[in-house]
């Protein structure tokens, strides 16, 4: 748990990650014409590890569809965690989100929440149920997809796959595209492995792990009915 504990200590304490490179967050959509695609998410969709936000899965996906891409994910933040990062009422990502009235939304959401899970577990998911309902009724027209929850490390505490279960459900009662196994994605190419895909502070995917997170997920993104493939 030695690693686990520490990342939480540097989530709860520095708001996510600072030790390592991240692109800021997007507060503003681009303009233009075109399928406009937000994603509400974390560090690990914000692209932390990365100097070239670029090279994240987020932006790799939308460019090859030729998507607008609306990223404001923040470092540290889930479904109960930092979610003041924009200040006392200046409403949250959701609300930035709702605000541009995107064609589709992301939803990347609950790594940072296994840090709170011992002392806040009710209130995470109840805020999952909330968030997601409070995007589905917003948004009717707009295609809601939600992944589960990344993960970082070979060891999981029970809370990995409790959180993991909360947001399915959730993303069934709302309505939403469900995409499985995302906190598999990286197993076998953590920080210890001998064929690594982390970033230099053992946290965050490199280069190499964003590249791999696109292609997984343009894999899963083609298995949903109807697709969601290159046309959008």
């Amino acid at each position: 748990m030695r690693r686990i504990r520490s990342l939480a200590a540097l989530v709860l304490i520095a708001l996510g990650l600072a030790a390592c490179s991240s692109p800021a967050p997007d507060t503003a959509a681009p303009t233009g014409d075109g399928t406009l695609v937000a994603f509400y998410g974390d560090s690990y969709t914000l692209g932390t590890g990365l100097d070239d936000p670029a090279g994240r899965w987020s932006t790799i996906i939308s460019a090859e569809r030729g998507w607008r891409e609306f990223n404001p994910s923040v470092n540290g933040l889930g479904f109960v965690n930092n979610r003041t990062q924009f200040g006392e009422g200046s409403g949250d990502l959701p609300d930035l989100i709702i605000a541009e009235r995107p064609d589709i939304v992301f939803v990347t959401m609950g790594l940072n929440d296994n840090f709170s899970y011992d002392f806040d577990a009710d209130r995470i998911r109840t805020a999952i149920t909330d968030d997601l309902t409070r995007l589905g009724e917003a948004l009717p027209d707009a295609r809601l997809v939600v992944v589960e929850p990344f993960w970082y490390t070979d060891e999981r505490p029970e809370s990995v796959d409790v959180i993991i279960g909360w947001v399915r459900d959730a993303a069934a009662d709302a309505g939403a595209d469900w995409i499985p196994g995302a906190s598999r994605w990286l197993d076998g190419h953590y920080a210890d492995s001998a064929d690594s895909w982390m970033a230099s502070d053992g946290l965050h995917p490199n280069q190499t792990g964003y590249r791999q997170m696109a292609e997984r997920m343009d894999e899963e993104l083609a298995k949903l009915d109807p697709p969601l493939d290159q046309n959008g």
